[in-house]
């Protein structure tokens, strides 16, 4: 049997723990383990700052409209995510044949240019490029670091 990758799918925003729940339960349900081996919306614990200076503990989502999902790739689990309703697809080439592994070992940090820092609110406003496209994300000042060049 071919070894099992690692693929991002793409959601909704705001679908990417359904997403990964309905895909759980068809892999339950059709006994498809041996295809679909791990399907995770990765997160972070993060301390965000109220108005009144009060801290708070909360959950975020670290890819946001993203579902990352080991598995061996076959027209078969190709259909089960690609089908599941909030998936738009996977990242990358959209032939079945030609789809890439886009994850290849760990996931490292993003790199990303600062567009604003707002010191009053502890945020920054960052454009960083991930799985071919960038977005704008908003940070605490706290969860950001300076690379050397």
């Amino acid at each position: 049997m071919e070894e099992a990758k690692w693929y991002v799918a793409h959601t909704f925003s705001g679908y990417e723990n359904k997403v990964a729940s309905n895909i759980e339960t068809v892999v339950e349900n059709r006994n498809l383990h041996d295809w679909i081996q791990d399907v995770v919306v990765p997160t972070e614990t993060v301390v965000e700052i109220k108005d009144d200076g009060t801290k708070k503990e909360v959950e975020r989502k670290i890819f946001p409209g993203y579902v990352l999902i080991k598995m061996v790739m076959n027209d078969d689990s190709w259909y089960v995510v690609r089908n599941t309703r909030g998936c738009t697809g996977f990242v990358g080439h959209y032939a079945v044949g030609d789809l890439v592994n886009v994850i290849d070992g760990p996931l490292e940090g993003f790199s990303g240019t600062v567009d604003a820092i707002d010191i009053p609110n502890n945020s920054a406003q960052v454009t960083v490029s991930m799985f071919g496209r960038e977005t704008s994300v908003d940070f605490e000042l706290d969860q950001l670091e300076k690379v050397k060049d």
